[in-house]
């Protein structure tokens, strides 16, 4: 029986490799990246055999041609290279992928699968920071968190479970971590695609349907409009988000609707989907929180945290009995 031994939740931005110049005066900036190393280093602590990576697609690997709620990997997966991401082929658990995959068809989801999936940073970028030089495959699960209508809270965390469940029982005894890739709380420049009303949401309503062979001809555009955006973060959000991460326990947020999360913390903050789903798949767990940044550079605030499975706590020190004083 295999094991989920860690989890790992981590906001990306591709800035980090395009723009650091312009950041690296910034404490904040600095804190962030030195959570994702002290990430990084538990990672490589739990000595994982494979990696669960579950993240979002920004109109790189999926179109409004086709956009599945939940896609797993489970053959060829190629990096879209976006912005100094990895680009190319990745290697991939194919056997826990399509376990998974089984699995979650067994618990009644109707998951998408692909042989040649592609990923974008929303993926990539935990690969790029956090599993840099560790020799392990990957399993991508991709849900859908910008293209309304979105899966519900409640259904990503039950998908979490599903996902642990599935590790747990594929008969092997592998040590498997759980990454979650996204969030906090942002709001990028993103029309609904049923509500384009400037020329800029126009175009990148056009890019997300027709950008499938052809990505990059939109890519100069579309960056320049999210480089314009105003920076929109909710602070008191993303340290309340990040307190209920520490317990292990995010059940209080399920019931939020993505008009809910929209308004209190933007768009982006749709992609606390994938912490979500990946405490689920821990079970019972806790949490530290190892940096967290109100980045406007970035639009985004940015936090890094590490959980660990009941099952791996620490145990408590031993009490050794105090001797009876004896008096002369």
């Amino acid at each position: 029986m295999s094991s989920v031994v860690l989890g790992v939740g981590a906001s990306h931005s591709t800035l980090m490799n395009t723009h650091w110049a312009e950041v690296d005066h910034l404490e904040g900036a600095h804190r962030f990246r030195d959570g994702l190393a002290e990430a990084r280093e538990a990672l490589a602590e739990a000595r994982p055999d494979a990696v669960v990576i579950i993240g979002s697609n920004h109109f790189r690997g999926f179109f409004l041609d086709m956009m599945p709620a939940i896609t797993v990997g489970v053959g060829e997966v190629l990096g879209a290279g976006e912005a100094g991401t990895p680009a190319g082929p990745l290697p991939v658990d194919t056997a826990l992928a399509r376990h998974v995959v089984d699995s979650l068809v067994r618990k009644d989801f109707d998951p998408a699968f692909s042989l040649r999936l592609t990923v974008d940073h929303g993926i990539t970028h935990s690969l790029q920071h956090l599993l840099p030089g560790l020799d392990v495959p990957v399993v991508p699960v991709v849900i859908n968190m910008f293209a309304p209508p979105l899966p519900s809270l409640a259904r990503c965390h039950a998908l979490g479970q599903a996902i642990g469940a599935s590790v747990r029982d594929d008969g092997e005894a592998k040590r498997v971590a759980v990454v979650a890739s996204g969030g906090l709380s942002h709001q990028l420049p993103w029309p609904a695609w049923f509500d384009a009303l400037s020329d800029d949401d126009r175009f990148l309503v056009e890019a997300w349907l027709n950008g499938r062979d052809s990505w990059s001809e939109y890519e100069v555009r579309r960056r320049a409009i999210i480089r314009a955006a105003r920076p929109r973060i909710n602070q008191d959000f993303d340290e309340r988000f990040l307190s209920l991460v520490e317990t292990g326990d995010l059940s209080s947020l399920l019931a939020l609707t993505s008009e809910e999360v929209a308004a209190e913390a933007g768009n982006g903050a749709q992609e606390i989907r994938s912490w979500i789903a990946m405490t689920a798949a821990l079970g019972p767990c806790k949490g530290r929180t190892l940096a967290y940044a109100a980045m406007d550079e970035w639009l985004t605030g940015m936090g890094v945290s590490v959980l660990e499975p009941r099952s791996s706590f620490p145990l408590p020190a031993k009490k050794t009995p105090a001797k009876k004083e004896t008096r002369s």
